[in-house]
């Protein structure tokens, strides 16, 4: 779909995917009422995915998953991220000199300022909302990795994991604390 998007020239940046209109949609090859109106939705239910996210997703180089989030908690917003020095960045933990680096330049390009102010005229999430409360300080300066299959979402496992205190880490390290192993985890993972 982004690529016949893309093709077609409706699409050149993210920010392009919430000026389409439906009537532009039911254009596409094999669209109808429906596939529109489902498009439009999930467009809708992104603007609420929390800022942590949204800045993953951006792509800024080197900046992974856990990253985003110790720059969200850090900085609490993108305009307070887009305006630190690389000396404040590297207060971050878990940011070095190539990765705040990375940032500098990559808030240096006035396209991507451009293009994440226009996602937050599209509502996106470009700043903390309030913290859930912690429930316990049990797993500070754990780093865990979840593998395999849970009867919660893995999500959901995470968040429990940051509300006790601890960090997820998508693969063994020499920090890992703990492998939390469901159904079916990764073989290597539990060879690790």
């Amino acid at each position: 779909t982004v690529e016949q998007l893309y093709n077609l020239g409706y699409v050149k940046t993210p920010a392009d995917l919430y000026d389409l209109t439906l009537p532009r949609l039911l254009t596409l090859e094999g669209w109808k009422e429906k596939s529109a109106a489902n498009f439009k939705a999930s467009l809708e239910a992104s603007k609420e995915v929390p800022f942590d996210r949204v800045l993953f997703a951006l792509g800024i180089r080197f900046v992974g998953e856990n990253t985003a989030k110790e720059l969200a908690r850090h900085f609490g917003s993108i305009d307070a991220l887009a305006s630190a020095d690389k000396e404040r960045l590297l207060e971050v933990p878990d940011v070095g000199d190539v990765i705040a680096g990375s940032l500098v330049d990559w808030f240096k390009d006035s396209r991507h300022i451009s293009e994440i102010e226009r996602l937050r005229a599209h509502g996106l999430k470009f700043a903390l909302e309030e913290q859930k409360k912690a429930l316990s300080s049990a797993l500070e300066g754990k780093t865990i990795v979840v593998s395999g299959v849970f009867s919660i979402s893995r999500d959901e496992l995470k968040a429990l994991i940051e509300r006790h205190g601890g960090k997820n880490a998508g693969s063994i390290s020499s920090k890992t604390a703990f492998l939390l192993a469901g159904d079916k985890p990764g073989p290597e993972k539990l060879k690790q």
